[in-house]
């Protein structure tokens, strides 16, 4: 008799080398595991295959899907419940005891399990980080991730950001916690966090310009606790000095300080990221809802032309 739990676990890559070790060690108890990789080029390919895991490439097109929706609707998953893990998360042992329990019971379609977030080495417990639910496992042919219409920003990568999945029935909620914990540097942190402050320009615009919200999770205050959340981010789009609301809601109202250095730290990073997210929204409203816009170049100087034109011997 099989010890694996029939549970297809779905895992987006790129360039994943430094993370994807723990991640997949913490995933074979699942019956079966994909990674879905977007032309990796460092060793994530070899290191996925050498864990016995099944390996997809995935090519965006730059419209949507992106890569987990996509996955959801071509991979050929041997099981009902798919449980999908970043890199940069680990499934414990008594998670996975929960998991093998909780899809026995017919009365859910799907669970959102809390996230433990760790950085620098630190449980990043206060500051709002914790708890942070996630639904991650469901039954794959009842849930997809909603369209927040950024699809069309660019640098923000193949790969659903802060969206969340919609699932047509009942959800419950996991016990046990999930781990967050990037083995990669600070330099990662910063250059993901670049990309997101895009995707998070083009939610801001959509919410301050009405953009019709169907297809998504919906806000409500009295819903669940992504949507509550959901619902205060549109208050929250309306506020001035937002960088500095940030740091102070972070790191004294939701008592970030009790995390030491580390929440220190977090907490300015989250400041400086919603200034990156303030000045790009202005980059969209200046320019139409499109990033990265500058006016034609100029024609080159003389003296460079020149420079160009020559052939080097």
């Amino acid at each position: 008799m099989s010890s694996k739990i029939p549970v297809s676990v779905l895992i987006p890559a790129k360039n994943e080398q430094a993370n994807l070790p723990a991640c997949l060690t913490s995933v074979q108890r699942a019956d079966e595991v994909f990674v879905v990789d977007s032309q990796s080029s460092d060793k994530s390919v070899e290191i996925a295959q050498s864990y016995g895991a099944n390996v997809v490439q995935f090519h965006f097109n730059g419209r949507w899907p992106k890569k987990k929706n996509w996955s959801l609707e071509n991979l050929p998953f041997s099981n009902e419940w798919v449980l999908i893990v970043d890199c940069d998360e680990r499934i414990p042992d008594e998670l996975w005891d929960e998991i093998a329990q909780a899809i026995e019971n017919s009365e859910f379609n799907g669970y959102y399990l809390n996230r433990r977030v760790y950085f620098l080495g630190t449980w990043i417990r206060h500051g709002g980080k914790y708890p942070d639910w996630n639904l991650r496992l469901f039954k794959h042919k009842s849930g997809r991730y909603e369209n927040l219409n950024t699809e069309d920003i660019p640098n923000t990568g193949d790969n659903e950001v802060h969206e969340h999945v919609i699932l047509d029935g009942k959800v419950g909620y996991l016990k046990h916690d999930m781990i967050h914990e990037d083995f990669r540097d600070l330099f990662h942190w910063i250059e993901r966090h670049n990309r997101y402050s895009n995707w998070e320009a083009r939610v801001y615009h959509n919410l301050l310009t009405g953009k019709d919200d169907n297809g998504t999770i919906g806000a409500s205050l009295f819903g669940d606790a992504v949507q509550r959340k959901r619902f205060l981010k549109k208050l929250w789009v309306r506020l001035p000095f937002k960088p500095l609301l940030r740091f102070v809601l972070f790191y004294i109202i939701q008592r970030g300080f009790l995390d030491g250095r580390a929440g220190y730290i977090y907490g300015r990073l989250l400041s400086q990221y919603e200034y990156q997210i303030g000045v790009k929204l202005y980059e969209l409203r200046q320019h139409n809802g499109r990033l990265n816009t500058s006016s034609q170049p100029t024609a080159q100087p003389p003296s460079l032309s020149k420079e160009i034109g020559q052939t080097v011997i």
